[in-house]
């Protein structure tokens, strides 16, 4: 497999941006005994962006998670992760990649800092280097008073921050988080959030899989759906919205005269007389609310919603499962 090549990402902004590869998948298979999990998947992560992998269950989400992780090994297909060949080079992948799995892995009878300092022993750093590096997470992570105390007296919302910073010991490139915010409030969530658009600012790239689709929509540079190991959809959110139809323009007028005018003007539209509103279909773009509004010349709208699928109505159209935050092991 041809290494580095770069990708045309659709960035959160909308722009276009070219980005080297930090993850590479061709027609990847995986069976266990007669069940097929994944059904020859490809998919591209360019470095230094958010990557969103949903699927309802047993897609086989957790499945790609582990192969790209290095836990189990694909049946067939080619694998990239950090430029290198996972199925030849398999501690150089580990060695550039963290995880971090729906369910915490922290030690609740050691300190946050021993925690912290138990990864470092792993990753074979020297003890000066192991305490340095700890006591950056902790104040990256907002838990330096919380750091000589044991963590099972720790919020959900903490123990999820120091899984995360566990995984940063070793500086990793690219990290598989899987339900990064199961089971947190949404403070919490949300605090989750601001940490992990701070690492990709800071370069990493993030593999994520959630059953929060409001998490990827809010997240994701790029968004791919799993439906039964096959890959089904692939882009930005905007663009998998524009897919599903039912987006409209909903304008109001002050009296029904500017209503009767706007109705003639646009054609197809609900009309609601007692809300002196209109309803327009259109795909939820600017380019078509440009239309819409020049169709009605100088008439005059007092006001305006634009509304589009989300990504429950995405999921709900192309798996024809609802999202039911669950996910079984596969």
């Amino acid at each position: 497999m041809e290494r580095n090549r770069e990708a045309t990402i659709g960035s959160k902004g909308g722009a276009l941006v070219a980005s080297p590869l930090a993850i590479e998948v061709s027609g990847v298979r995986k069976s266990f005994g007669e069940h097929v999990v994944l059904d020859g998947i490809d998919l591209n992560v360019a470095e230094g962006t958010i990557f969103a992998l949903l699927g309802p269950n047993g897609a086989g989400k957790t499945t790609a998670v582990k192969i790209l992780s290095t836990l189990i090994t694909a049946d067939e297909g080619e694998i990239g992760v950090a430029g290198c060949d996972l199925a030849r080079e398999p501690d150089a992948v580990r060695a550039a990649i963290g995880v971090t799995g729906q369910f915490s892995a922290v030690d609740d009878l050691l300190t946050g800092e021993e925690n912290l300092m138990l990864m470092a022993d792993l990753g074979h750093l020297g003890r000066s280097e192991g305490r340095r590096r700890a006591a950056g997470l902790l104040e990256r992570f907002d838990l330096v008073e919380a750091g000589a105390k044991p963590v099972a007296t720790y919020s959900g919302g903490m123990k999820r921050r120091l899984d995360l910073a566990m995984t940063l010991v070793g500086s990793p490139r690219i990290i598989f988080l899987d339900e990064p915010t199961t089971g947190l409030d949404p403070r919490s969530r949300r605090v989750m959030w601001r940490i992990v658009r701070d690492l990709v600012a800071g370069g990493v790239t993030i593999f994520l899989t959630t059953q929060h689709l409001e998490e990827a929509d809010e997240l994701a540079d790029r968004i791919a759906i799993l439906d039964r190991g096959k890959m089904i959809a692939e882009g930005t959110a905007d663009e998998l919205k524009r897919r599903i139809p039912g987006g409209h323009v909903r304008l109001w007028f002050a009296d029904e005269r500017g209503l009767d005018i706007a109705a003639r003007a646009v054609g197809e539209a609900s009309r609601d007389d007692d809300a002196l509103a209109l309803q327009v279909p259109t795909e939820g773009d600017a380019g078509s609310l440009k239309a819409v509004l020049d169709r009605l010349d100088d008439e005059a709208v007092e006001r305006l919603s634009v509304h589009t699928p989300d990504l429950d109505d995405v999921f709900l159209a192309l798996t024809g499962q609802p999202n039911d935050g669950k996910e079984n092991s596969r």
